[in-house]
């Protein structure tokens, strides 16, 4: 099973697609790897499947104590997806992809000039196969093409070219369908990945791709031998909304708290479990200086694996089963009762709401603390706590996780902003770090 949540750029709901696997590459000498280091400043982007973005992206080559260890800084955006803009195929071509901790397929938008295609988004900036010499089709009988691979769920089949095809629904209808192909991402002449398999969608409902960062052997980490990375995602005020993104080591790691990922072995899985999602040991949460009476059981996958705690950056909300809404909102009920807007949900899944002023409110809620394992938090100020939505709308920046169809406790991007978040691959744990996000990608 496969689980899920929407990517469509055209909702402020963004949530993650989760899919299984069977690929892996092999490194060379010239690929990248932990000790690469990439940047990307995040600026601000209304998220619209209408919405054309033109980004200015800058590969810089920084200081490095050896040959085979380079770094280098480029450019991010942010609102309420990441949205980070790389370098495919020979010779490059620019693409603009969502950065999605909970996704393992990676996708661009493809259009030959010379052929085009119907429903194409309406973007200027998708890739031309016909323009990349490094650009190759996966056939019919590759193994990714075949039913019933396992670790693997998208739905392929054969085209009338005898190609390998995917179709990708999401949960708010909207889809993505076009080819499995390999192609190479170039940062710099010396360092380029290995051939990643990405999809490359010729009818979509979004304008852009998907970076998928998560666990998978499919993920973009894997494939592309990269054993850490992190971001910094600036606050929604700061304008322009920068922040970073390392592809490798981060020089401020130093100042990271981290906490063990939980794993899952093949005899552990579990029908709602994702096993290649970021499982992050939740403790409880706190607000306004009260520790909720949430058992910590509520944060963990029980026996059929629901419950489980994952970090997301493809998902701008936070959401909590039940079991955790539910005690937020009798809190936020005795602090702020009288200005929740009754009779109001968001998106459907959210109605810790509030009409009046938004800094005022937040002072009656107080600091919101996600609290974990070692005593590491994720803090967020009472500044921070709501987020505007529709007509002016202040919520929580929380949803019920159980009416997107999911039994699971999701962290979105919301409540990691001027966070750093690394993800050490290799030694199986996620770092927090305190920072102004908005100031470190100047």
């Amino acid at each position: 099973m496969a689980l899920f949540s929407s990517v469509s750029l055209c909702m402020l709901l963004l949530l993650s697609f989760f899919f299984f696997t069977c690929f892996s590459s092999k490194p060379n000498n010239h690929h990248v790897n932990d000790s690469f280091s990439l940047s990307f400043p995040l600026t601000s982007l209304q998220i619209s499947t209408n919405s054309k973005t033109k980004t200015n992206q800058q590969f810089t080559t920084l200081s490095s104590s050896s040959s085979s260890s380079i770094n280098v800084k480029s450019s991010f955006k942010y609102s309420m997806a990441l949205v980070v803009t790389l370098p495919i195929g020979t010779p490059p071509q620019l693409q603009q992809m969502v950065l999605d901790t909970g996704s393992q397929l990676s996708w661009i938008q493809c259009h030959n000039k010379k052929t085009p295609q119907k429903k194409q988004p309406p973007t200027t900036s998708s890739f031309d196969p016909s323009l990349s010499s490094s650009f190759f089709v996966l056939p019919c009988n590759h193994p990714l093409c075949k039913p019933r691979v396992p670790d693997f769920s998208l739905p392929t089949d054969c085209d009338a070219n005898s190609l390998c095809h995917y179709s990708y629904f999401y949960a708010d209808g909207t889809y993505a369908e076009g080819n499995l192909v390999r192609e190479k991402i170039a940062f710099s002449p010396s360092q380029t990945t290995p051939p990643i398999i990405l999809g490359c969608a010729t009818q979509s409902d979004d304008a852009r791709g998907i970076l998928g960062m998560n666990l998978g052997r499919l993920g973009f980490p894997s494939q592309a031998k990269i054993t850490k990375f992190s971001y910094c995602v600036p606050t929604k005020q700061a304008q322009p909304a920068s922040g970073s993104f390392y592809l490798g080591n981060n020089p401020a790691s130093s100042s990271f708290r981290y906490v063990n990922l939980l794993t899952f072995g093949q005899s552990q899985r579990m029908p709602n479990l994702d096993p290649l999602a970021y499982t992050l040991p939740l403790q409880g949460i706190s607000i306004g200086g009260k520790k909720l009476n949430i058992p910590p059981s509520v944060f963990k996958p029980n026996a059929g694996g629901s419950g489980q705690t994952m970090i997301d950056s493809g998902s701008e909300f936070t959401y909590l089963v039940d079991e955790a809404y539910n005690v937020i909102r009798e809190e936020l009920v005795k602090k702020v009762g009288p200005k929740i807007k009754k009779g109001y949900m968001y998106g459907g899944v959210a109605d810790i709401c509030f009409d009046g002023d938004a800094i005022e409110i937040g002072r009656l809620v107080g600091d919101m603390v996600f609290e974990f394992e070692k005593g590491v938090q994720i803090v967020i100020p009472k500044e921070r706590v709501l987020a505007t939505v529709d007509g002016g709308v202040h919520c929580l920046g929380m949803g019920r996780s159980e009416r997107l169809g999911a039994g699971g406790n999701i962290i979105g991007n919301f409540h990691q902003q001027n966070l750093w978040v690394e993800f050490d691959l290799a030694n199986r744990r996620v770092g927090f770090g305190e920072a102004d996000c908005s100031k470190l990608a100047k």
